[in-house]
């Protein structure tokens, strides 16, 4: 496993090639979109702040592996020069990626309105939790506040007991960074046509929300219960969940069609005239019970080689290590070494543009100015 060659900062594969991009330090999504972006070509400036002399709180080490093909700069915006230097990298970026909270940025004189006369083409991503306005704009907040207020939280985690969290995958992941990704790239289309740029306002709250989309048309058509723990893919089903085997390992059941609930029957050595309608909820106990029984009499790994050849839809639970070393990801090199662990690898894939970024640099802002000061070429975004 091995990062392509290349050098970061500098133009690399991918299709995004050519796109100048500032991302000012923040956590969470806008990680990930940074890395998303950087993966697939762009060139990406991150902004840092110096961190003083034994003051350095270990983020930047814990974060490593998402801060790939980034030149980093680490920019004093207290100081004037270095705010000005700044506004001249931006005046000749893209796209801005920010993540603070709203106003942060106009106090510094670099809000959306000063771009709007300066770099009139520029995308301005912003990154938030309840988004730009509304009454929680300017409240704090984390990944778990922003699913509950969105009603995704609490279609989350078993009947008895609070709702689970999903790691933080729903609300910065899936709701954030990827959102603001479509927007940016939307925004950067619509340039295309108009040559001129926009504010793109994601919010995590928003992003969860949408996400919830076809669990409230389902409940709208009685397909789906407001009660946890009921319903077809929240770990209730006993063909869509996961069963603790004999070694505490587990194994992942996601058997909704019947081709593939008669083949985990088969391979439990079960007979369907001995069991009941599964489809008829009540007898969802019955069944997990007696799944789960069967499950751990062996081990994960032996039930993972019982389905192997039966096609239904049953997979070993596995570890992250677990994940790296899989046949299946090992053919598709699905992650890279990232300094001794691994990370995975860019996605998604492009048949004749293939990106991946580079490992993180760091530079000096002087640097990166007298190279963005030349003509902008060619990239697909150009103006």
């Amino acid at each position: 496993m091995s990062v392509p060659d290349g050098a970061a900062g500098s133009p690399h594969g991918g299709p995004l090639a050519g796109l100048r991009v500032v991302e000012m330090e923040a956590i969470g999504p806008l990680l990930h979109a940074g890395l998303m972006l950087a993966d697939l070509g762009a060139e990406v400036i991150r902004v840092v702040r110096p961190v003083p002399v034994g003051a350095d709180d270990g983020n930047d080490d814990a974060n490593a592996g998402m801060l790939r093909g980034r030149t980093e700069l680490a920019v004093d915006l207290a100081e004037a020069d270095g705010l000005r230097r700044l506004r001249d990298l931006v005046g000749r970026a893209d796209v801005l990626m920010e993540g603070s909270r709203p106003g942060t940025m106009e106090k510094l004189g670099l809000g959306p309105d000063v771009w709007q006369r300066e770099n009139p083409g520029l995308i301005y991503g912003r990154m938030s939790g309840w988004g730009q306005e509304g009454p929680l704009a300017g409240v704090a907040g984390h990944d778990i506040n922003y699913l509950a207020l969105s009603g995704a939280l609490g279609q989350l985690g078993p009947a008895s007991g609070p709702p689970t969290p999903p790691l933080n995958l729903v609300g910065n992941f899936g709701g954030g960074s990827m959102f603001l990704l479509v927007g940016i790239l939307a925004a950067l289309h619509e340039r295309q046509r108009t040559g001129r740029g926009q504010v793109v306002d994601a919010a995590m709250v928003d992003g969860a929300g949408s996400l919830t989309g076809l669990v409230r048309s389902w409940q709208h058509s009685g397909r789906w219960s407001s009660r946890r723990g009921t319903n077809l893919l929240d770990g209730s089903a006993p063909f869509y969940r996961a069963y603790e085997c004999a070694d505490g390992g587990f194994v992942a059941v996601g058997a909704l069609e019947d081709v593939f609930y008669d083949r985990v029957v088969r391979g439990l050595g079960l007979d369907h005239a001995d069991l009941p309608n599964r489809w008829d909820t009540t007898n969802w106990d019955a069944l997990t019970a007696l799944f789960g029984r069967l499950f751990a009499s062996r081990d994960r790994d032996a039930w993972a080689e019982v389905f192997d050849e039966l096609d239904a839809c049953v997979t070993p639970v596995l570890t992250l290590q677990e994940a790296t070393l899989h046949d299946h990801a090992v053919r598709r090199e699905s992650f890279v070494d990232a300094g001794g662990y691994p990370m995975p690898a860019a996605a998604p894939r492009m048949s004749t543009s293939r990106g991946a970024a580079p490992p993180r640099a760091r530079s000096d802002l002087d640097a990166v100015l007298s190279r963005w000061r030349n003509p902008h070429r060619g990239g697909p975004c150009s103006r």
